[in-house]
């Protein structure tokens, strides 16, 4: 690990500077970009003042050249409400309009998390409840339809605040909190409001704090206080009712108290958790045109939007310089936020760059700015680097996550090391953390990824099963896989039909798994059969999923099902690929289809496809397992002329086999090649008779005696 950080932090890069009551990093030596790799991200009232003084070229050459992400999409759908004009809350938001577009519908129970802090999100597949994402700060996995309580009701306090949810539980059809609500009058104060908001938020009641915040902004004098909005706001947000959210926020009462920073951090939040970038972006506008300092929470929250939104590292760079013109606290969940962006675009060593600098002044890592580090390495595959991370994690005192583990896990389970993933189990467990789901994923792929190893892999899946562990999808992919792996395409679907009766949605992974399965088994009428279930799922494959579709059909001969594999994929915008054709090629070689090749590479060529050198090899072996030599030398010396020489033992390989073919065929041109010269100067040789041509000239000539008869 040292030598890691030598590497990338060297000490002839200094790349912080300022006093020591204020201290920011060097726009000079770190944030060294003039222009923006997209249209900038317009969320400032006022544009950054330039630097006078030069800047060294540090990120400069990694980020111009950097992938933009596509901004994520939006799931849109309208929300049908058939409810009583009559209505408080229905008059509130029928008397406002809201430019902004319908949130999604997230039905659900949420569980409001007492410390509503920022944070970023790892992975999808190393999440835990412990360290969720900004937009997870409710958790939206074990839900119910909005407005119901809770199948398993907490505790409710004494007093009015119990009485009030006791009211919210049992409330009668086609009533409204509110209504119920007349005997509290004058008998509540604000924060027992905020603690029943809480209440409800934590409840999954969504729709009886809408009510009820409504019914605290008609009391006189009104119950609406900046802490209430902290709490509705998050709450909404997570609930999918942005459109609410903004609606609110807009009308928010025009007193000093709530131009707090802490109500915008809220609205941020929320939107933030709905998807809603372009109206979080709005609401930091307002703050600034309010004169509202950020704080480094805000901070957090807009590096995320920015992410979220699509932003490049470098403009997320750019907002942080401008927090710190304006003086913002750097924190822990700042750096987390800024090193998540950079990671994301695979800048790890910048990241650790940022991370060993802030450490400098103060600012220091926590265990999922780590985790965050340690994916990155570990999805480029470098693992002596997320060892060297895990080591310092410790060295530092801090204490390792169950994500800390499952990222470790995984990287050897790529690396197919079941035997340090078992023992990583154990060390999680003497650390006094339980396995998840994950945990043993990692463990059932480590086995998975090898022959004759399937056994263990369901021996893990059984194990994890046993102690209580409810399998997830990816469980059932991984052990899928292992069947598939082993040869054992009946198990796999034995598997695939268990985790439909339990009730586990099979994603694009466990589909593409099972058709892997019954392409090694060279059966195409379950391809078929499971392809037709995917589209009737409406589930889109990946490349993938095209690719083993396509040489599971065309190595078994049908070329036509898989022509059609292309056409369909299309429609979903994959085109084909040179893999695609370099399948296509190998199918139709060994199926004696040799003469359809150069066809294959003009439409190759058709579609701008440059053949690389496993396409020629494949013809070349095509053309010389039937013996056409003349049209495999032919392909090798296009090969040698595009430049697309395969590695040293491949080539080696064929130079071998075309140099035996070469001889025989030389030998026999030059042989023909003299006949026909001899031939053309009469210098051709008087063939001698043999016994044989003796024997039948004078069977010729003497018929009866050969025939038999001695008369």
């Amino acid at each position: 690990m040292a030598t890691l950080r030598h590497q990338v932090c060297p000490s002839t890069l200094p790349l912080l500077h300022g006093s020591t009551q204020n201290p920011i990093l060097s726009k000079s030596q770190l944030s060294v970009w003039s222009k923006p790799l997209r249209p900038s991200f317009s969320i400032f009232a006022t544009q950054p003042t330039s630097s006078s003084h030069s800047s060294s070229s540090i990120f400069l050459p990694v980020l111009e050249n950097a992938r933009i992400d596509q901004q994520e999409p939006e799931n849109e759908q309208e929300e049908q409400e058939d409810e009583n004009l009559t209505d408080p809350i229905v008059r509130f938001f029928k008397s406002r309009t809201s430019t902004s577009t319908q949130d999604p519908t997230h039905q659900g129970k949420l569980s409001l998390q007492k410390n509503r802090r920022t944070s970023w999100r790892l992975s999808p597949e190393f999440q835990s409840d412990s360290e969720p994402d900004i937009e997870d700060v409710f958790t939206r996995e074990e839900s119910q339809h909005m407005g119901s309580a809770s199948s398993d009701p907490i505790p409710l306090p004494e007093g009015i605040v119990g009485e009030i949810m006791q009211i919210a539980r049992e409330l009668p059809e086609n009533s409204t909190l509110g209504e119920q609500l007349g005997p509290f009058e004058g008998r509540i104060s604000a924060t027992e409001c905020v603690e029943v908001l809480g209440l409800m938020g934590e409840e999954g009641m969504v729709t009886c704090c809408l009510y009820f915040f409504e019914w605290m902004r008609l009391q006189e004098p009104s119950l609406v206080t900046p802490r209430s909005c902290t709490v509705l706001f998050p709450i909404l947000g997570t609930a999918g009712m942005g459109d609410k959210l903004m609606i609110l926020f807009r009308n928010l009462p025009q007193n000093k108290e709530f131009g707090d920073v802490h109500v915008y951090n809220a609205a941020i939040s929320g939107l933030l958790c709905c998807r809603r970038y372009d109206d979080a972006c709005t609401v930091y506008e307002a703050m600034e045109a309010n004169n509202i300092s950020p704080d480094h929470v805000t901070c957090s929250i807009m590096i995320t939007v920015m992410r979220k939104k699509g932003c490049s590292a470098k403009e997320a760079w750019e907002f942080f310089e401008r927090m710190n013109r304006k003086e913002v606290k750097w924190s822990p969940e700042v750096l987390g936020a800024l090193i998540k962006s950079f990671c994301d675009e695979g800048l790890k060593n910048e990241a650790l760059i940022i991370q060993v600098e802030m450490a400098k002044k103060g600012v220091f890592s926590n265990a999922i700015v780590y985790n965050t580090l340690m994916d990155a390495y570990n999805k480029s595959n470098q693992i002596e680097e997320v060892e060297g991370l895990f080591a310092e994690m410790k060295a530092k005192g801090l204490k390792p996550t169950s994500a800390t583990f499952n990222i470790l896990m995984d990287a050897y389970s790529r690396r197919m090391q079941p035997e340090i993933v078992e023992k990583l189990l154990l060390e999680m467990q003497d650390a006094g953390l339980k396995p998840d789901a994950r945990s043993y994923t990692c463990l059932i792929s480590a086995y998975g990824r090898q022959k004759k190893m399937s056994d263990m892999a369901a021996d893990a899946f059984l194990k994890m099963k046993k102690v209580g562990i409810k399998p997830t999808s990816h469980s059932y992919t991984a052990l899928i896989h292992a069947y598939s792996v082993s040869g054992w395409h009946e198990k796999a679907y034995i598997a695939f039909e268990h985790m439909q009766r339990e009730g586990i949605k099979p994603s694009i992974e466990t589909y593409t798994a099972l058709l892997d399965a019954f392409r090694r088994a060279g059966d195409t009428q379950m391809l078929m059969k499971i392809w037709k279930l995917m589209i009737s799922e409406k589930v889109e494959g990946t490349r993938v999923t095209f690719n083993i579709l396509l040489d599971g059909f065309a190595k078994q001969g049908h070329y036509v099902e898989a022509r059609d594999v292309i056409s369909e994929f299309g429609t979903f915008g994959l085109q084909p690929t040179v893999m695609t054709y370099n399948m296509l090629m190998n199918a139709y070689g060994r199926g004696g289809q040799h003469s359809k090749l150069p066809q294959l590479l003009k439409e190759m060529e058709g579609l701008n496809l440059k053949p690389d050198s496993v396409t020629y090899l494949t013809m070349i072996y095509a053309f010389v397992r039937v013996r056409d030599f003349k049209r495999a030398f032919f392909y090798h010396k296009e090969m040698v002329k595009s430049g697309q020489v395969p590695d040293a033992k491949s080539y080696q390989k064929l130079r071998a086999i075309l140099d035996v073919k070469a001889k025989i065929k030389n030998r026999k041109d030059r042989s023909a090649i003299l006949g026909i010269i001899s031939s053309k100067m009469g210098m051709l040789k008087v063939k001698k008779k043999g016994k044989k041509d003796e024997f039948w000239k004078h069977k010729k000539r003497h018929p009866r005696v050969h025939n038999g008869d001695q008369s």
